[in-house]
């Protein structure tokens, strides 16, 4: 992900609810959020390439989520995928500390991230290039390339409506729309990440338009406090417009059958 809004305790009804974006190259094959047939339990959407996820739930209420750490001079060529650190987190049966503990470990060996992981009782952050793992308050947090809550523009504008959204739930028009705001952050307010100003002036919008890059897919996500879970996402094509919908709904601890509701392709 590249944009990643969190909101945990922070709704009377909902333990948890994410609202994120997935930024990435459009020739970089990708699938929808579904349950993997070789990972029974994983719902998250699956990088074709590499064979990871960015972002997933398990039916036993487990949550990760990862963002990549722009810095253009720090890039490791032949670094193993970071994906693969998503799905270790769902499939780990330790709490989140000692599960993020083990990542850090092996941290440097990959190109810069964060990584968010949730237990169903505990979230908290590896950030990779600081080593840190951090365990979090009740709160709304935001997160992009950079490290937890960066007053980037898209990251402060973004928290600002997830926070004033979460009383519409369950409808999440709300959290959608402001996913999809694409204005750009004037240039005096943008950060210098090493990209180029032109590059920064493309990435500063929650929804990016790029040229052969930009958002690929949105994701809501609630768990509410009786352990149901709602995954809905909209996947983007290449001019903004949307080229797919799903939608799972499931409880946590409930028997292996879930419900999905697998919806239009237009």
């Amino acid at each position: 992900m590249c944009l990643i809004l969190v909101g945990w305790r922070a709704h009377p009804d909902y333990r948890l609810v994410v609202a994120a974006n997935r930024d990435e190259f459009f020739a970089r094959p990708a699938q929808p959020a579904h349950w993997w047939s070789e990972a029974p339990g994983l719902l998250a959407g699956r990088d074709l390439e590499a064979g990871g996820t960015w972002m997933g739930v398990g039916r036993n209420g487990r949550f990760a989520a990862l963002t990549n750490y722009r810095d253009p001079s720090q890039q490791r060529p032949g670094a193993p995928s970071r994906g693969a650190l998503v799905r270790d987190c769902l499939a780990s049966d330790a709490d989140t500390r000692t599960t993020l503990a083990r990542i850090a470990a092996i941290s440097a060996a990959y190109a810069g991230f964060n990584l968010l992981a949730f237990d169903g009782h505990s979230l908290a952050i590896h950030e990779s290039t600081t080593g840190h793992i951090k365990s979090l308050s009740p709160g709304v947090y935001g997160l992009s390339n950079h490290l937890l809550d960066t007053p980037w523009p898209k990251v402060r504008l973004a928290r600002e409506r997830f926070a004033a959204a979460l009383p519409d739930l369950p409808d999440d028009r709300r959290l959608l729309a402001l996913l999809r705001d694409d204005q750009p952050a004037p240039d005096a307010h943008l950060p210098r990440t090493g990209v180029g100003m032109e590059w920064e002036r493309w990435l500063s919008p929650a929804f990016i338009r790029a040229p052969g890059y930009g958002t690929r897919c949105s994701s809501v996500l609630t768990l509410s406090n009786d352990g149901a879970v709602c995954f809905a996402e909209w996947t983007w094509d290449e001019a903004g417009r949307i080229a797919a919908e799903v939608r799972h709904r499931f409880t946590v601890a409930a028997p292996p059958a879930a419900t999905a509701e697998h919806t239009r392709t237009p």
